[in-house]
């Protein structure tokens, strides 16, 4: 009783304070309600992220997943205007500052650490979790160490660099912080639900952009990120998995009824490696369940199957708009020569060839290091995008011709490790929900391979981010075992 009456003190408090604090900045700066509004969330993430760092982490993950890190080509939303994924110093919010070379994400990582470090001087109960794997991780985070090194000495440059490697260092600090501050199978629910709501708000973004173009892309590429049908595929093999191995009931039958905007925000994004994608996870999904759960899986299976067979033949060589998934996916195999995709197709077909160049006529061992522009014994035409020559659409070349055999082969040791390791947990596991999150963690990361060899997304930090943190649930899943394990050996009491 004496604890929740601290919290409720505590919770005042706050309000009290955060309340002072914006009246202070509203009469500053003569009623600027967004200047007033970003300050207050400032602090309030400030003071919760120290009050309870698993908050904290909830509050960031949430903002990972709403906000836009690149602008979408015809649309101007207030998830990309608010400069979340920007440096300080181009923040337009904010006056500038040439020091503003950090941004809000990395500022909120620094600050979770520090919360974190408190909590272990402060806080007897803080237990600090072991991540089996934290060998394999430091190898890999080193070997990228040493090829941003190499990079330097034989003349790469510094920004394009940092560019190319800041996604990867999310996804390292949150492989080693996130077993710290997810710890109980209630925050494994959280994390969930704040996935849920933020790829289906996501979904219905790209909704709303497809009904008021009267129901298409009106010529547009995407109406959402790039990244957003990644994150649907991992709520698609999460709802099935709920469903076959009957875990929570609560969030199976909220996934059921989204499903519909699930997969329409899927088909908004019109991304093919985002197609790929699904088709490889469900293949992986099915190797890792036993086999009985492999049988139940296919017979549930076989009835999308089924329809999908009907649509196709149906809609094969059909023009309608209920076509364009069809259309997309024949657009991949075999695409029309006069079509964008073509054209996309053979620009992504010369940056391989440019790219197997580089591997062979260079570093083939260590790689060209991070900061140095891979060959292009091709030229590519121009694009909107200033790192065009360091980073190509195919990133698991890319990590080869930046690190050579060696880190390609760290790189490829790392995540192998991981998705073993959770296959043999998965064995071991007996709650029907830790098993499910076990499967998506196993698919965050075959989805992230897949869609990574056909586009930037090794690169982007909504990825990494969100891989990182589904990463680093694996010791927290370890742990939760043996919590609910009980000790064969051990005498069970007559009252039990």
């Amino acid at each position: 009783m004496n604890y929740i009456a601290t919290d409720k003190t505590a919770v005042a408090l706050v309000t009290l304070a955060v309340s002072i604090i914006a009246c202070t900045v509203l009469l500053k700066t003569e009623g600027n309600i967004v200047a007033a509004a970003g300050f207050v969330t400032a602090i309030s993430i400030f003071l919760i992220t120290f009050y309870r760092i698993d908050w904290g982490f909830n509050i960031f993950f949430f903002m990972v997943l709403l906000f836009d890190q690149f602008n979408i080509p015809g649309f101007d939303p207030f998830t990309f205007k608010i400069d979340y994924f920007k440096n300080l110093k181009e923040n337009t919010h904010i006056p500038y500052f040439s020091g503003g070379v950090i941004n809000p994400v990395e500022l909120q990582l620094i600050l979770m650490l520090l919360a974190w470090f408190v909590a272990i001087a402060v806080r007897k109960r803080t237990r600090i979790q072991h991540i089996h794997e934290w060998g394999l991780a430091a190898i890999f985070l080193v070997s990228l160490a040493l090829s941003f090194v190499n990079g330097m000495i034989s003349g790469g440059t510094f920004l394009p660099a940092l560019w190319e490697l800041r996604a990867l260092f999310y996804f390292g600090f949150l492989f080693f912080l996130v077993p710290q501050v997810i710890q109980t199978k209630k925050q494994l629910k959280i994390i969930m639900w704040i996935l849920i709501a933020g790829v289906t708000i996501k979904a219905l973004q790209g909704i709303v952009r497809f009904i008021a173009l009267g129901f298409s892309n009106a010529g547009y590429e995407t109406l959402t990120n790039h990244e957003d049908p990644v994150f649907t595929t991992i709520l698609i093999i999460f709802l099935i998995s709920l469903a076959l191995l009957k875990g929570n009931e609560k969030q199976r039958d909220v996934l059921l009824l989204l499903l519909p905007i699930l997969i329409l925000g899927f088909f908004t994004g019109q991304r093919r490696a985002a197609y790929a994608g699904l088709f490889i996870s469900l293949i992986a999904f099915a190797l890792i369940l036993k086999s009985n759960e492999r049988v139940r899986l296919f017979n549930f299976v076989m009835i999308f199957l089924l329809i999908a067979v009907v649509y196709s033949a149906v809609f094969w060589e059909s023009d309608s708009r209920l076509a364009s998934p069809l259309k997309l996916i024949k657009s991949s195999i075999n695409p029309d020569t006069e079509s964008e995709r073509y054209l996309s197709n053979l620009y992504r077909d010369f940056e391989r060839y440019n790219l197997a160049y580089t591997i062979k006529t260079t570093k083939p061992i260590t790689g060209i290091g991070f900061g140095n522009k891979y060959k292009n014994l091709i030229p590519l035409p121009d694009i909107v995008f200033p790192l065009r020559d360091y980073i190509p659409h195919n990133e698991i070349l890319w990590i080869f011709v930046k690190t050579g055999a060696i880190g390609f082969f760290v790189f490829w040791f790392f995540f192998n490790a991981l998705i073993f390791r959770c296959a043999f947990l998965y064995t071991k596991l007996n709650d029907p929900y830790l098993k499910s999150i076990c499967i998506v963690i196993v698919i965050a990361i075959v989805n992230q391979m897949v869609v990574s060899y056909y586009d930037l997304q090794l690169t982007y930090y909504r990825n990494m981010i969100v891989l990182g943190t589904f990463c680093g649930l694996i010791p927290t899943l370890t742990n939760l075992n043996k919590e609910l394990t009980i000790d064969p050996n051990e005498p069970v009491s007559k009252a039990a």
